[in-house]
């Protein structure tokens, strides 16, 4: 057979990220979309006859409320498979606005925390159980901003090791793995360094692994709200493709061993914030004309090791695309432009199997 004879590739599977209905949006911002919108706009998504696999979902209401009943979860599933799509991984809600608290807080606060981790992994090892849920991790951060770290970096970042600690018990506890999505908006892990540093504090590599984000890794090379941890130098030129690349060579080399779940993002290397959310890499289109990475290539950073090889780690691939504006995420384009990219990434670094 020739190679265009042979089968697609069917692995990583292809997600959609439904907090972006959510995120960013409220009373300062635009209205929320729901839930089952969010689901149709994926599931009605189409390339050349390839669909959405699942999608990501924030435990959040009205999405789904952390404290949902069985009954509710099952509504959820009927909801999801009747669209034949799956979930993998569920965002915890522990920050405080959402019910959580910071995991460098005090008692009270990172036992906030720590409840909104149990609930999140009662709810994963529910959907689990369903069937719906064949993979996928469940996403945290620390919950707190890097100029509130930076009074006391070293005891701060202790602490919330402390906290990441015992949320990998809970994790445990209930068969389930947590990652730590590294963004510049968080404290501790605002950039690669002290993102490479928490996870080693911590230790649980079986259990804590790192959530890379294309949008936000790529603040990392810039040393946004860490300058001295900059890999790019100053006034750097996009033009130079060989520069970038080997970047993002140091920055994966150090970071991929601990990479559990990888979002499909574009940046223009700039910053956004919107609603309650503060700012962080800018999500862009992914043919966006100021977009900074080639998608399909800057893929294989992640999914390759060193030498060029799969490691087939990860299990499903996830769009991760906040605070665009109601009126774009209505359209259909939108989202098979979207899906296209995921399954030209799929294409260059995935691999076949038996479903």
């Amino acid at each position: 057979m020739s190679p265009a004879d042979a089968a697609p590739n069917n692995y990583p599977k292809v997600h959609n990220g439904t907090w972006a209905g959510l995120v960013g949006k409220g009373p300062d911002s635009e209205p929320p979309i729901d839930l089952d919108t969010m689901l149709d706009l994926t599931a009605a998504a189409d390339v050349n006859g390839t669909k959405f696999d699942g999608v990501d979902l924030f435990l959040f209401a009205p999405h789904v409320d952390i404290d949902s009943t069985d009954d509710d979860l099952q509504s959820l599933v009927d909801k999801v498979q009747s669209r034949n799509l799956s979930i993998g991984t569920l965002v915890a809600p522990v920050w405080p606005p959402t019910g959580g608290g910071s995991a460098m807080g005090d008692e009270t606060e990172c036992q906030k925390f720590l409840t909104q981790v149990t609930k999140s992994c009662r709810i994963a090892r529910k959907l689990r159980e369903f069937g719906v849920r064949p993979d996928g991790v469940i996403r945290i951060d620390s919950a707190v901003d890097p100029a509130t770290w930076a009074e006391d970096p070293k005891a701060n970042s202790k602490r919330i090791a402390e906290t990441f600690r015992a949320a990998c018990d809970i994790a445990e506890d209930h068969g389930e793995q947590l990652t730590a999505e590294g963004e510049i908006c968080w404290g501790g892990m605002h950039s690669w360094k002290e993102m490479v540093s928490l996870l080693e504090l911590v230790d649980r590599p079986a259990t804590l692994g790192f959530q890379a984000d294309m949008a936000h890794t790529l603040l990392y090379l810039l040393g946004h709200n860490a300058p001295q941890d900059r890999i790019l130098p100053e006034q750097f030129n996009w033009d130079n493709p060989d520069t970038l690349r080997k970047s993002l060579q140091t920055l994966t080399a150090a970071l991929r061993p601990w990479t559990n779940d990888f979002h499909i993002a574009q940046n223009d290397a700039t910053v956004k914030g919107s609603g309650s959310h503060d700012k962080t890499g800018r999500h862009c289109l992914p043919h966006d004309p100021n977009g900074k990475l080639d998608i399909a290539r800057d893929t294989g950073f992640w999914l390759r090791d060193e030498h060029g090889q799969l490691t087939r780690r990860i299990r499903h691939i996830c769009w991760d695309g906040c605070m665009f504006s109601n009126e774009v995420m209505m359209k259909a384009d939108t989202w098979n432009d979207i899906l296209g990219a995921m399954v030209a990434a799929r294409d260059a670094h995935g691999w076949q199997e038996e479903n």
